[in-house]
């Protein structure tokens, strides 16, 4: 059992202020707090950051004046659990698991910024978690309450995407490790002032602070991040994942890699994922690409000479391939032609909440989260098995009964990852 009390999900009465902790009060944490308070059904009751008083997190505490502050996410449940409902969670990958276990065991419904976490079986402890401790959870990969939902929805409902064999996934944008000539951790640099670097190591391997690494950098580095993969593939491949029930592979490729280095991600790389029939639904294979120079060739549907943007997809389905880009952006039928032929006839959508709406709704119980852990995970645990292929290499055959990998057993132990901190190893006993 866990080391910290174990309380039933918050109910939140109809008229109630959701009572909030921002846990990540800088760059995205902050646009998460932002958002969420902007639904004007919350209360700020809490601030946490490892660099709390810095110019990292100035503009929140700023904004939330006279809210208690900590930096160590432990000492703020300790000390504030009770008092709080709801918690946003906008740190690095590889701090999301600790905070959101501790968060649910204490009946704290949470928000988590994608990927879910950062290994194959935190992600499956989270999904558990979820489920025993009735809580309310959202996943923030923001586009999946906006039009390409409702779209993907009601054009699968009505058939118009059906029997989908083929997807291609691409983010072909530059990333912050591309320019770096080095592949070892960087040290020699002063930490700043007051910065509390082991709560921000949370669970992970111990490296000295490094601008390389905070803020921001951390997602370069296999012990840290989830690379493009994790940032990126939660926007893109979402709606065709819960729609199309991709669940997860049963092979997983690495085509091709460059660049390819021993603690940071490579300079491009092309992952393919097998995924088997399901219910209704034939064997569908999905290929991604990132890197700037690593780009997939344009459908013939576009025409001669045509270009695709940086991140997006294609989907082949049966009698009709669709063009979509990232997050909210709806689908197009490609070519122009066919769609303007199918104009009349395609099923209108609606709209709803926004994503960050729809999480606080679903803390009050109002809606059903868009992207609980039960959706949001399996879609994160495919990109955690594609990490390990752009890792290492070669090809992986995963058993969809045992969820090991079964050919290779450095793979197989990435799905775990290592061993955690001494001190931290409480969360991960469900």
């Amino acid at each position: 059992m866990p080391m910290f009390s174990v309380i039933p999900g918050r109910v939140i009465g109809a008229n109630e202020k959701v009572n909030v902790a921002y846990i990540g009060c800088g760059a995205q944490g902050a646009g998460d707090a932002n958002s969420v308070q902007g639904t004007g059904l919350v209360n700020p009751v809490a601030l946490c950051d490892v660099a709390m008083g810095t110019k990292h997190t100035s503009r929140i505490e700023s904004r939330f004046e006279g809210v208690p502050k900590f930096k160590d996410f432990r000492q703020m449940f300790d000390k504030m659990g009770k008092e709080i409902d709801a918690c946003t969670i906008g740190v690095p990958d590889h701090a999301h698991f600790p905070i959101a276990m501790r968060a649910m065991a204490e009946g704290i419904h949470c928000y988590v910024e994608k990927p879910l976490a950062h290994t194959f079986q935190e992600i499956e402890l989270m999904i558990a978690a979820e489920k025993k401790y009735k809580v309310s959870c959202q996943m923030g990969n923001q586009g999946h309450s906006g039009a390409n939902y409702h779209q993907f929805k009601a054009w699968k409902e009505a058939g118009i995407i059906k029997n989908v064999k083929k997807i291609t996934a691409f983010m072909n944008s530059g990333r912050r490790w591309h320019p770096w000539k080095f592949d070892q951790w960087q040290t020699g640099e002063n930490m700043p002032a007051g910065f509390d670097w082991d709560t921000w190591l949370a669970t992970a391997p111990e490296h000295p602070f490094s601008k390389y690494l905070h803020p921001g950098n951390w997602r370069s580095w296999y012990e840290y991040g989830n690379g493009a993969f994790g940032d990126w593939g939660p926007h893109i491949l979402d709606t065709a994942h819960r729609f199309l029930e991709l669940g997860l592979p049963e092979r997983i490729t690495a085509v091709h890699r460059e660049g390819v280095r021993d603690l940071i991600f490579p300079m491009g790389s092309t992952i393919r994922f097998d995924f088997p029939a399901r219910e209704n639904e034939p064997p569908c294979e999905v290929t991604w690409y990132d890197g700037t120079k690593n780009r997939p060739k344009p459908p013939v549907e576009l025409g001669k000479g045509a270009k695709l943007g940086n991140a997006g997809k294609i989907i082949y389905g049966e009698g009709l391939t669709f063009k979509g880009a990232s997050h909210g952006s709806p689908l197009s039928i490609i070519p122009d032609s066919k769609k303007e032929e199918m104009k009349k006839d395609l099923p209108k959508y609606g709209g709803g909440s926004n994503h960050h709406h729809n999480f606080v709704l679903g803390v009050k119980g109002e809606e059903k989260t868009r992207s609980p852990f039960s959706v949001s995970g399996p879609l994160s645990q495919v990109f955690c098995l594609g990490v390990i292929a752009q890792r290492l290499g070669g090809e992986l055959e995963f058993d969809l009964k045992t969820r090991r990998i079964t050919n290779n057993k450095i793979a197989d132990a990435l799905l775990e990852g290592p061993p955690p901190r001494k001190g931290w190893e409480q969360y991960y006993k469900l």
